[in-house]
């Protein structure tokens, strides 16, 4: 659990498939991360705003506003300018990573997810190593 040196790193997921989002949280949570839940647009944008968590990862296709909306809400408002969200989802279509990147999202991960390869990515994303560094994969 090298990954909670100090306080554990806080992460929103946000999806409305309940085992998506259980996979998720089971496999970043068995690394040290605090994970949040949300399931919808709205509590999307209050759980930001309440718990501060230092990742978010969006699902696109979510109830009430979606991924895309509740990304460049949170990204005009100065807090959260520099927080890094990821986008989740099965959105897999040419040019869907260029809309989530347009919409403010520092990151893509297609679903299904690679269960292997999700904690190294949420590293990454963690430290900095965004979409326009990271490429499409990094070893």
């Amino acid at each position: 659990m090298e990954e909670t040196k100090g306080d554990p790193k806080k992460i929103l997921i946000v999806d409305d498939n309940q085992d998506s989002r259980e996979l998720v949280v089971k496999i970043l949570k068995s690394k040290g991360y605090q994970m949040i839940e949300a399931t919808d647009g709205e509590e999307a944008l209050e759980k930001a705003v309440s718990e501060r968590p230092d990742l978010i990862l969006m699902d696109i296709s979510i109830p009430k506003i979606d991924g895309f909306e509740v990304t460049r809400r949170l990204k005009s408002q100065e807090e959260f300018k520099d927080l890094p969200i990821v986008a989740l989802t099965a959105h897999a279509m040419r040019g869907d990573r260029e809309k989530a990147l347009e919409a403010g999202c520092e990151g893509y991960i297609s679903k299904p997810i690679n269960v292997r390869e999700l904690p190294e990515r949420i590293r990454s994303y963690l430290r900095g190593k965004w979409e326009s560094v990271l490429g499409e994969e990094e070893d």
